[in-house]
C-alpha cells in the first residue's frame, strides 16, 4: 500500500521529519519515559504520523524508542525482543546511529536475545551535551553504565562497529563483571596508536582532527549529501585521501550511485536524524578526541580484554590500508591485549559489513552469542 502523502522521497523525508520533530516532544517534560517512533517506508512513514510507541518493518522486529535521562542528558534508546537469552547492547560509529544495527536486531530479538541499540550522546535522537568542545570519552562509558542501570541490564553482550569499538572495550576492561562478550566490526582493540605523522596529510582521518575543518567542508553541502558522500567514500578498498587545495568531500563524484545494499531511503532516514543532531558533536568524538580515547584505561596497569571477543573484518575494508593494521590483525599480535579473540574475514566485506551482508553477520553473530552462552542475570 502506498501513502499518498508520501509518493516521493521528497515528501516521505518531509514526513520523516515531522515525525522526528514529534519526537523531541520529550523535552516538553516527559524526558525520562517519553517514547516515540522512526518510520523507515513510506507507508509507515505517514500511517504512524500519530503518537505511538512501537513501529514494524517487513525486515525487523517490533522495535521500542524511549528517552532515558542518563549523566544530565536525554538519550535514545532503541530496543526488540526479550532477554531470555541475555541482552545484546549494540554500539554505533560514523556516520551512523542506531538504526544501522537494524538487521542484526531483528536477528537477535528472533533468536531471544534483548536487542538494545542507543544512540551515543550527541548523535541522532539524543541530547546534544552542552559543550561539545568538552566532549570526552569517559562520558561513553560512563553513559553506557547508566543505560545499562536505567534498563535493568546487569551483564550483556557489547556489539561495536567503527569507533563504537573503543567505549565497547572500555567498559571490558574497566566493567568486566557487566560485559559478557565483545563483537566488534571494522576495528580491533587498538592499545597503541599508530603515529599521525605516517599518515598522508590529505588523509580524511588527518583532516578530521583538525577542529573545524571537516564541518566547515560538509557545510557546503545539505545533509543528505554530506551522509550520501560519506557512505559512497568509505565503503571503497581504499584511503580517502585529498590533494592540497582539496576537501574531503570533493572526493566523490556526484553522480556516483550508492552502494547496492543502501537504499534511499536508507539515505532519508539517516539524513533526517543527521539533520536533528548535525556534525558538531560526532566530530569531536571520534576525530578532533581521538588521542584522548587512550587516557581512558591509562590507570589499568595491564589492560586487557579478558571478555571473550570476536572481530568481524570485510577483506575489503579500507581500514586495512591503515599503517600497521592489516598485519597487526592478520599476525596475531592484537591477540596480545585480546587472547580470547576470534577473527572472521568476510571476503567481499566493506567498512559497513552489517549493512552490506546482514545475513552472513547475522550468522556469525548469533554463533558466537551461542557458543560463549546466554546472559546470566540480566
Amino acid at each position: 500500500m502506498q501513502c499518498t502523502d508520501c509518493s516521493t522521497d521528497s515528501s516521505y523525508s518531509r514526513c520523516l521529519k515531522m515525525w522526528l520533530r514529534e519526537s523531541n516532544n520529550y523535552h516538553k517534560g516527559r524526558r525520562d519515559e517519553f517514547c516515540t517512533s522512526i518510520v523507515l517506508t513510506k507507508a509507515q512513514v505517514c500511517k504512524k504520523k500519530r503518537a505511538n510507541t512501537t513501529f514494524r518493518n517487513k525486515r525487523m522486529e517490533t522495535i521500542q524508542h524511549s528517552h532515558l535521562r542518563v549523566n544530565g542528558l536525554g538519550l535514545h534508546v532503541a530496543e526488540a525482543g526479550r532477554a531470555d537469552r541475555g541482552t545484546v547492547v549494540f554500539l554505533h560509529g560514523f556516520p551512523e546511529i542506531w538504526y544501522s544495527w537494524r538487521h542484526q536486531m531483528a536477528a537477535v530479538a528472533g533468536a531471544g536475545y534483548r536487542a538494545v541499540a542507543p544512540d551515543f550522546r550527541g548523535y541522532g535522537l539524543s541530547d546534544q551535551p552542552p559543550e561539545p568542545e568538552d566532549a570526552s570519552w569517559h562520558d561513553l562509558v560512563s553513559d553506557l553504565l547508566g543505560i545499562f542501570d536505567a534498563l535493568s541490564i546487569t551483564k550483556a553482550f557489547l556489539v561495536a562497529k567503527d569507533f563504537g569499538a573503543l567505549p565497547a572495550y572500555h567498559m571490558a576492561i574497566l566493567h568486566p563483571e557487566r560485559v559478557s562478550g565483545v563483537v566488534t566490526m571494522g576495528i580491533p582493540y587498538i592499545h597503541d596508536p599508530a603515529p599521525i605523522e605516517l599518515l598522508p596529510s590529505g588523509f580524511y582521518f588527518v583532516r578530521w582532527q583538525q577542529p573545524g575543518r571537516a564541518e566547515a567542508d560538509f557545510s557546503r553541502f545539505d545533509v543528505k549529501t554530506v551522509v550520501r558522500s560519506i557512505y559512497i567514500l568509505f565503503s571503497g578498498s581504499e584511503l580517502q585521501v585529498a590533494a592540497e587545495g582539496q576537501e574531503i568531500m570533493d572526493l566523490v563524484d556526484p553522480s556516483t550511485p550508492l552502494p547496492p545494499w543502501f537504499s534511499e531511503e536508507d539515505l532519508a532516514a539517516y539524513a533526517a536524524l543527521y539533520e536533528k543532531s548535525g556534525f558538531r558533536f560526532p566530530m569531536q568524538i571520534p576525530y578532533v578526541k581521538m588521542n584522548k580515547s587512550f587516557d581512558v584505561t591509562s590507570s589499568v596497569t595491564d589492560p586487557k580484554v579478558e571478555a571473550p571477543a570476536l572481530l568481524i573484518m570485510g577483506e575489503k575494508d579500507y581500514v586495512f590500508k591503515f599503517p600497521f593494521m592489516a598485519d597487526y590483525i592478520k599476525s596475531g599480535k592484537v591477540k596480545e591485549y585480546v587472547p580470547g579473540l576470534e577473527v572472521v574475514y568476510l571476503p567481499e566485506g566493506t567498512h559497513f559489513v552489517q549493512e552490506q551482508s546482514p545475513e552472513e553477520v547475522n550468522q556469525i553473530l548469533l554463533a558466537f552469542l551461542s557458543k560463549v552462552g546466554s546472559c546470566a542475570g540480566n
